[in-house]
């Protein structure tokens, strides 16, 4: 066999260490001959491991060049290299962000306006905000700091530096918290989704220009080209985009120039875009409704069982059921996978006792499956984890 990794018709193929070990030794004694002694504990023994190391370390790096031309394969700053071909750079930290609504007197235009939630986390609005005949705009407002910042539903209602005409301030949402740089994953995941851009239907490329804006981490798309509503309740003819994150005003404007003309939008939030003729257009679409999840069930604890590995089984749970995607039903049975902690040891201390039961809206768990609408989300906390252990 040859010492070094080969590039075939089907991909790289890299020999294991081993193979690498044993080819070094029989090269070795067809010089030195078969008698030698070349066992690890010997001074050639441990010398040839380090040439076949060497042989091993110096083809990974070789995999590791090959695998970093290719999005799907490409790691770390090779990975934010790569991805330039389709005009993206990995998204750097970013505020958090909330759509509130603000309430005043028509005409007003409030500058540079701070409001805050209970907890004192300020966020600003856009730099100008004018509020129309109706007395009432919604406006995405930006964390003053970097981070997860969550404010919960109808807690931003302070307003930091008043203005006349300016009545109340209140979040009908919560917060879309703030990101870490991204993660490869998530590169690699914006990164397909960029390559519709170019796409063969104009509804693709209004989503993949959507999901390509900064602070958009998750969005979902819906199209009704029938006369009627369909199963998602979307009138006929309507597009419907479910977006998490990202600035409000941006999102409608972008939908505008992307969506087919004639074709409506759909939502709960409502952005107007005014066109070039001065002509104003309204843009409706969805934020994530976030539903809460109760979730309950017991265990029987064996040998080696602590309060650590409880502590471990709720987390497991709630990191399942937050990064399920917007509108993804959650089947209980999927929820035995992360609690019996697969993969580790600690599994092997405990007992999942059927069956776990499950809840929305802080009602009381049974045994059944959530079947959510298309613009909801599964959201999961610590408390609403509950676990009973037996023994």
């Amino acid at each position: 066999m040859t010492l070094s990794m080969q590039i075939t018709a089907a991909g790289p193929v890299v020999p294991d260490y081993p193979s690498l070990l044993a080819d070094v030794q029989a090269q070795f004694r067809s010089i030195y001959g078969s008698d030698i002694d070349i066992d690890p504990d010997t001074q050639d023994g441990q010398m040839l491991a380090i040439f076949a190391r060497a042989y091993y370390d110096a083809n990974q790096m070789g995999l590791a060049v090959y695998n970093s031309f290719s999005p799907a394969t490409a790691v770390g700053t090779g990975l934010s290299s790569v991805v330039k071909i389709n005009g993206l750079t990995r998204q750097i930290p970013t505020a958090s962000s909330v759509d509130v609504s603000i309430v005043g007197v028509a005409g007003t235009i409030i500058t540079g306006g701070i409001v805050a939630d209970l907890n004192g986390n300020q966020y600003l609005l856009p730099a100008l905000v004018n509020i129309p005949l109706s007395g009432e705009v919604t406006v995405t407002a930006v964390a003053v700091d970097l981070g997860d910042i969550n404010s919960p539903a109808n807690t931003v209602t302070q307003i930091i530096n008043p203005q006349p005409g300016w009545q109340t301030v209140n979040n009908v949402l919560a917060s879309v918290p703030g990101a870490p740089v991204e993660t490869d994953a998530a590169l690699r995941k914006r990164q397909a989704i960029s390559t519709e851009l170019p796409s063969q239907t104009i509804f693709e490329g209004a989503v993949a220009a959507v999901a390509q804006l900064t602070g958009v981490t998750e969005i979902s798309g819906f199209e009704n080209d029938e006369d009627g509503p369909d199963s998602n309740g979307i009138p006929g003819h309507c597009i419907s985009l479910v977006v998490e994150g990202g600035d409000a005003q941006t999102i409608a404007n972008t939908i505008f120039a992307k969506k087919g003309p004639g074709t409506n939008t759909y939502g709960s939030t409502t952005e107007t875009v005014t066109d070039s003729f001065g002509i104003p257009h309204y843009i409706h679409f969805y934020r994530p409704t976030q539903v809460p999840i109760n979730v309950s069930l017991t265990v029987k604890a064996l040998i080696g069982f602590t309060t650590v590995i409880q502590s471990s089984i709720a987390q497991a749970i709630v990191d399942y059921i937050n990064g399920l995607s917007i509108g993804q039903a959650l089947l209980n049975t999927r929820l035995y996978v992360p609690a019996n902690l697969s993969g580790a040891d600690a599994s092997l201390t405990y007992e999942v006792i059927e069956p776990i039961l499950i809840a929305r809206d802080n009602l009381t768990p049974v045994d059944q499956d959530l079947i959510l609408l298309f613009h909801e989300q599964a959201n999961c906390q610590l408390p609403l984890v509950s676990i009973t252990v037996i023994t």
